[in-house]
């Protein structure tokens, strides 16, 4: 008999965790929950001392701020051991080490975190998971890419406020490509013709 698994999808309660994380130099626990009141974008990526990974890694610390903006916390999680990503936050950036993050790095070194988050490839390694949380804890978006190509972290600024957008106006829409400041339209057959017979 074979089990079922179940997989994530939006509107599901993002599952918690209790691991190790690094950030300044240190190492401490973190609880997903003990984010909550605050929106998380949670990534997942293969392997400390990569390749992609420090592309992605530097470039969700370097925007931040922007995050931050948004009440929004940064995580990243890999299979890694914290002394891994420590001896990796310690190399300088020109040599492909990370340097100094604005955000934590997570230990899943048993891989229970990957396995929760349905994205641990048959090699042993996480996949390149992307999950925007809310608030209340309920997973709105994710993203998996495979291993050889990073994600965007302009489009993950651009999907967080989207989500934000709708979730303080419930009774709109944001079209597709839709930037803070662009039109929204309302789900309705005849309220949306508005938007339609404007573009």
């Amino acid at each position: 008999m074979t089990s079922e698994i179940e997989y994530l999808r939006v509107g599901m309660k993002a599952p918690d965790f209790d691991a190790t994380a690094v950030y300044d130099q240190e190492f401490f626990p973190v609880k997903l929950s003990d984010y909550r009141g605050k929106y998380v974008v949670l990534f997942f990526y293969p392997l400390d001392f990569t390749f992609v990974c420090p592309t992605e890694i530097t470039a969700f610390s370097d925007q931040y701020d922007r995050f931050k903006k948004l009440n929004t916390e940064v995580l990243g999680v890999s299979v890694d051991s914290e002394y891994a990503h420590l001896a990796w936050l310690q190399a300088d950036r020109e040599v492909g080490g990370l340097g100094n993050l604005d955000y934590p790095l997570i230990s899943d070194l048993k891989k229970d975190i990957s396995k929760a988050y349905n994205i641990l490839s048959d090699d042993g390694v996480a996949l390149r998971g992307l999950f925007i949380i809310d608030k209340e804890g309920i997973l709105q978006h994710l993203l998996v890419n495979n291993l050889a190509f990073g994600r965007s972290v302009e489009e993950t600024l651009r999907t967080l406020q989207a989500i934000q957008y709708v979730q303080s106006h419930p009774d709109e829409v944001c079209p597709a490509d839709w930037q803070p400041g662009d039109r929204t339209m309302a789900p309705d057959p005849s309220k949306s013709k508005e938007y339609f017979s404007a573009i």
